[in-house]
């Protein structure tokens, strides 16, 4: 199961990264484009799926890597069993929280594709494909939590606690900058 779920944070990052070079890639066509008085249609429509889809695709790896936003100063100050309730406290607040953004993300693509909803730019797909990838990574997202969530009942570390340490054993505190 553990060989499992880390293939799909990391095929899901891999994924946000594919859509950040399709941006960069877009952008420079579109900027090449221009010189040789080329235009390409609908780049900036692929261009804002593609950045949402980066966006919510990359969650669940970028947590379990200890890159998202947290509150480990807070967290560091606690002695062991302070910290053990206190993650158990952030991670079920979180589960609940993602869990209902996953249910009405859900909903919401669902109507998109029940009202037959087409985009409204130059490209006129339905919309919910490419909403499809908020869905996706949303959900990604909160397995991700869940995952780390069930780790911290065992009593393990979390993973993004353990790439934390890892980068300050390897003295790299670029994410404090």
């Amino acid at each position: 199961m553990r060989r499992a779920l880390d293939l799909l944070y990391a095929a899901s990052g891999a994924l946000a990264a594919l859509c950040l070079a399709g941006i960069a890639i877009l952008m420079l066509a579109q900027a090449a484009g221009r010189e040789f008085g080329l235009l390409i249609r609908g780049a900036d429509d692929i261009t804002a799926w593609l950045c949402a889809a980066a966006a919510f695709l990359a969650l669940g790896h970028t947590f379990r890597h200890g890159e998202l936003v947290r509150v480990g100063l807070w967290l560091d100050m606690l002695g062991a069993r302070a910290r053990w309730y206190a993650e158990i406290v952030a991670l079920g607040i979180t589960t609940a929280f993602v869990g209902y953004m996953a249910w009405a993300v859900t909903r919401f693509v669902y109507q998109s594709w029940q009202f037959n909803e087409v985009a409204q730019n130059l490209i006129k797909i339905p919309i919910w494909i490419p909403q499809m990838s908020l869905v996706i990574g949303v959900i990604i997202f909160l397995i991700a939590i869940m995952d780390e969530l069930t780790a911290v009942l065992r009593r393990q570390k979390p993973a993004y606690q353990l790439a934390e340490e890892q980068r300050r054993a390897a003295k790299d505190f670029s994410e404090t900058v």
